[in-house]
């Protein structure tokens, strides 16, 4: 072979060696597609996985209430994306369940909110239908947390009734939380309409447990013992 012709056969191998590197390492149109299909478009990866997953909270709060019945107050929720479902017991009435369909909204970095309007049912020993919400402030160590719901009675329209309950806490550690709360309610026969409380908790991981205390400056306090677990 002269010495042109062993020049263009390198040449050739050169190219085809070329060419079978760009076929094996360059991606197939579906594969592309399947690519940016899975990219988050205007969220980090970890939040967006987040979203797509269910996310659900078991709580019972025990009441001890003064010359009453002392009684377990359970609520479940189960949220996924925009979606919140609910259902309480005890919470209206004793004796009384509630479910809840709602949408989630949320937002903020440094001050951070979340709201979730929602309409319910309520049925036993009351019965009725309920526009309410759900919502929570967060901003440095300090925490905002209110629901409430006005139940339209189906019974009798003098039973319609304001319900709510809030808190207002710090944790000086990721542990611990101090606070006021405050709820309104029928379920315990108070004096008043609206019950001021303090509160104190500790959590870990996915489990808290809290203490409160209404109308502490009373002969006879009501104490709720709150526990919960997210999963």
């Amino acid at each position: 072979m002269t010495y042109l012709g062993r020049i263009l056969a390198v040449m050739v191998l050169a190219c085809a060696c070329a060419r079978g590197r760009a076929q094996a390492t360059a991606p197939t149109e579906q594969t592309a597609a399947t690519t940016r299909a899975t990219l988050p478009q205007t969220r980090p990866a970890a939040e967006h996985e987040s979203e797509e997953r269910w996310h659900f909270s078991l709580a019972a709060s025990t009441y001890v209430v003064a010359n009453e019945r002392t009684y377990v107050q359970p609520t479940v929720t189960a949220d996924h994306a925009w979606l919140h479902l609910e259902g309480r017991y005890n919470y209206e009435e004793l004796d009384t369940g509630s479910l809840w369909l709602g949408y989630n909204f949320a937002g903020g970095e440094k001050l951070t909110w979340e709201i979730t309007p929602m309409v319910g049912g309520v049925f036993g020993s009351a019965n009725g239908v309920a526009p309410g919400y759900r919502g929570s402030l967060s901003w440095w160590k300090l925490h905002l947390f209110s629901e409430g719901e006005y139940v339209y009675s189906t019974d009798h329209s003098s039973d319609s009734f304001f319900y709510s309950w809030s808190e207002l806490t710090l944790s000086p550690v990721d542990w611990l939380h101090v606070g006021f709360a405050g709820q309104r309610t029928r379920a315990d026969k108070a004096d008043r309409d609206f019950q001021p409380g303090l509160v104190v908790g500790v959590s870990f991981e996915h489990i808290a447990f809290s203490t409160y205390v209404f109308d502490s400056h009373e002969a006879k306090p009501t104490w709720v013992f709150a526990l919960s677990v997210t999963f």
